[in-house]
């Protein structure tokens, strides 16, 4: 697997996993939903100044609309309409548990819409987050229901996101990040103002504070996790991503001095050893590329990046560039040029 994938769906997590803290000081005074659309709305701010010096290209529109599209309405509208209609009908217990499952329907929509190939590793370990999510979010009365559908239908919303996102390939992590925070924050706040109200009530240094978490716990931390998805796919860059929560909670012991629990405890060691039994994924045998052509961060330090610049280039590098015909096989994971089928 790539070491620059793992290293970004991680650091993506820390930045994540730390905003949930820095926001939580602040979910006292601000709704719920209007925090959100800050965040996100920081999360679009952030990469204006690197979109507006590499703004798309018309090519790049053109090929990536349609599932850019996809990926922001899914993640953006959709995914955030779903959790507030069920928030409002289900238990606070049922929501925390439920929303763990993003990272299973990401990985099951990886394997049977993506062509994203797991294995039994990623499995494993996809399982083991997902249960050392319930051990820590589990409260008393967790029960089925309407609401509860309802916020398993924002995780689908959010799966499908994930997916989308991964396979895109002209459009910079920059740009996605910006299209999706604007959304994201426009519906979340419109949504807030729709439900709560009380817009009027916070402070300028609210509203300033929320767009500073969300550039860097949303703006930065998506746009790593996006390049290092287009590294490992979906499915491994969400399973790594999924140590966030367990993050947050260890900031939330060392920072904050709240108490830690043997549930808590427990859960950060079956976290850990689900994302450290994914690392270990790829999969080696003989497998075809067609002729393509696309832009995404690339080094030339490896069997898929042979094309030549007209001045020297080291280091991993952005631009178009073309890809040849070619058979070979070598050990890999899903990422941006391995979407192939599978026979088992």
């Amino acid at each position: 697997m790539s070491r620059s994938g793992i290293v970004r769906c991680l650091l993506a997590a820390v930045l994540f996993g730390a905003s949930a803290p820095a926001a939580s000081e602040l979910a006292s005074d601000v709704p719920s939903l209007m925090l959100a659309g800050l965040l996100y709305l920081g999360a679009g701010l952030a990469v204006v100044p690197s979109v507006v010096r590499s703004p798309p290209t018309a090519v790049a529109l053109r090929r990536d609309w349609r599932p850019a599209l996809v990926a922001v309405v899914a993640g953006g509208a959709v995914g955030p309409a779903f959790l507030v209609a069920g928030l409002a009908r289900a238990p606070a217990a049922t929501a925390s548990i439920l929303l763990n499952l993003e990272l299973a329907a990401t990985v099951l929509l990886a394997a049977t819409i993506f062509r994203e190939h797991l294995g039994r590793r990623v499995l494993a370990g996809a399982g083991l987050v997902t249960a050392a999510g319930v051990v820590l979010a589990w409260e008393p009365g967790f029960k089925l229901s309407l609401g509860a559908l309802l916020i398993a239908a924002a995780c689908l919303s959010w799966g499908v996101d994930n997916g989308v996102t991964a396979k895109i390939d002209q459009l910079s992590p920059e740009q996605v990040v910006l299209l999706k925070g604007f959304v994201a924050g426009l519906a979340n706040f419109g949504l807030g103002l729709a439900f709560a109200g009380g817009a009027a009530d916070m402070s300028l240094g609210e509203i300033v504070a929320g767009l500073a978490i969300g550039a860097a716990g949303y703006g930065a931390s998506i746009t790593l996790w996006v390049k290092g998805a287009r590294d490992l796919g979906a499915a491994r860059g969400q399973l790594i991503f999924a140590a966030a929560p367990f993050i947050g909670a260890i900031i939330a012991w060392s920072v904050l001095g709240e108490s830690v629990t043997v549930a808590q405890l427990i859960a950060v060691v079956i976290a850990a050893a689900g994302v450290g039994v994914s690392l270990e994924s790829a999969h080696d045998h003989t497998h075809a590329h067609g002729a393509t052509e696309h832009e995404h961060e690339h080094s030339h330090a490896d069997d898929h990046h042979d094309h030549t610049h007209d001045e020297p280039v080291e280091g991993r590098h952005t631009h178009v560039h073309q890809h040849r015909p070619r058979v070979h096989s070598h050990p890999h994971v899903p990422d941006l040029h391995h979407r192939h089928r599978h026979n088992g």
